[in-house]
């Protein structure tokens, strides 16, 4: 592809301590340099949301915005970005992960979308408090252990497995009274809180308030093989670029070696919800994940898109898709069970990704200019 020119914004979170310091990520940089190799010239833009105003004038001056920030941070929501980067594609600059996709697809409410296809579970969404407080006790008694989640949110924020009785589920429905045991996903040594339902129902009604008052909460069968770990699958557009593996505390492969523990056998999981340890990344042609690709990019993908109506060219530049394990099949193969997908703020990534997100970015600039 013929080098091309055009303007591209990199947003990232700032330091408001030393904002004028402030600079992306270093694992941004193979970003930057793999733009400026196709033409492109890539500005850093901190953002913070009580600075929003200071980004808004650079943004709109881009013809492409790529946008590295969470949807929660101790700043706020992005709220005041996601606005911006509406009024930057209303003037016609292209945005990378615009906030109307990402509302679609990248937050947790399309678990409860896309509960039918092969990756879902048992699955069920909460519009309002009331809705939560009145159906969530039949079910968490049915199974003994769920987990539930705000629609937005990142890196664990208001997620809470929830366990009555032994966990084994046929449990009485339990009035607000009754005591759980409440684990959240942030607090990753293993710590259990015994509270009343109840308390713990006014916890998570903090999801409803959300983004404006937008927020719903989804309710999840907890992934009991959650022992075997977690899978992240990169994407750029509709195609896999990569991989990471993350393990249990003392359930890496290395670990189970040292413990005489095989990697096919399960092991308890009521003490298991965050996952601490670092991400090892896997090329797409990682044969350990062959299948799991196979299911992306020719099941999947395609069967999201139909449900939530995107195109692969309206898919976000660069996403991920975390997979917990579920139950094997008939035949002893592993399954996948979606967790979140995540479209705002996707780092560390493969280095396999960069090249295609470069080279999506400069395709969109180039039909943007053509009118194409």
């Amino acid at each position: 592809m013929s080098a091309v020119a055009g303007r591209v914004a990199i947003v990232f979170p700032g330091d408001l301590a030393n904002w004028h310091a402030s600079a992306p990520s270093p694992r941004l940089t193979p970003v930057f340099t793999a733009l400026a190799g196709l033409g492109l010239a890539a500005a850093p833009v901190p953002y913070a949301a009580a600075r929003a105003d200071e980004a808004r004038g650079r943004l709109l001056a881009a013809d492409a915005i790529l946008a590295w920030v969470d949807p929660v941070s101790e700043d706020g929501d992005r709220a005041a970005l996601d606005a911006i980067l509406r009024d930057a594609a209303a003037a016609g600059a292209w945005i990378g992960s615009h906030p109307d996709v990402i509302a679609t697809m990248g937050t947790k409410a399309v678990l409860y979308a896309t509960r039918a296809l092969g990756w879902g579970t048992d699955t069920h969404l909460y519009t309002t408090p009331a809705e939560f407080r009145r159906q969530f006790p039949a079910r968490l008694a049915a199974d003994g252990v769920r987990v539930v989640k705000p629609s937005h949110g990142n890196g664990g924020l208001g997620v809470w497995k929830v366990t009555i009785g032994d966990g084994r589920g046929g449990s009485p429905v339990p009035g607000p009274d009754a005591i759980v045991l409440a684990q959240h996903a942030r607090v990753r040594d293993g710590t259990r809180e015994e509270l009343p339902l109840g308390q713990l129902m006014d916890r998570c009604a903090a999801a409803f308030t959300g983004y404006g008052g937008t927020g719903t909460l989804i309710d999840q069968a907890f992934a009991r093989r959650i022992g075997h770990g977690i899978i992240r699958a990169y994407l750029v557009r509709d195609q896999v670029t990569g991989f990471a593996r993350q393990y249990p505390k003392g359930l890496s492969p290395e670990e189970r070696a040292a413990r005489g523990i095989s990697m096919d056998a399960d092991v308890p999981a009521a003490d298991i919800m965050g996952l601490p340890s670092g991400k090892t990344m896997y090329p797409p042609g990682e044969p350990a994940f062959a299948r799991l690709r196979q299911l992306l990019e020719g099941e999947w993908v395609p069967g999201m898109q139909a449900i939530v109506g995107l195109d692969a060219g309206s898919l976000p530049v660069l996403w991920d898709a975390d997979f917990l394990f579920g139950p094997k099949t008939a035949g002893g193969q592993d399954s996948y069970l979606l967790c979140e997908i995540n479209a705002s703020s996707v780092t560390p990534f493969p280095p396999e990704a960069v090249p295609l997100l470069a080279r999506a970015t400069a395709q969109a600039v180039t039909a943007a200019r053509t009118g194409r």
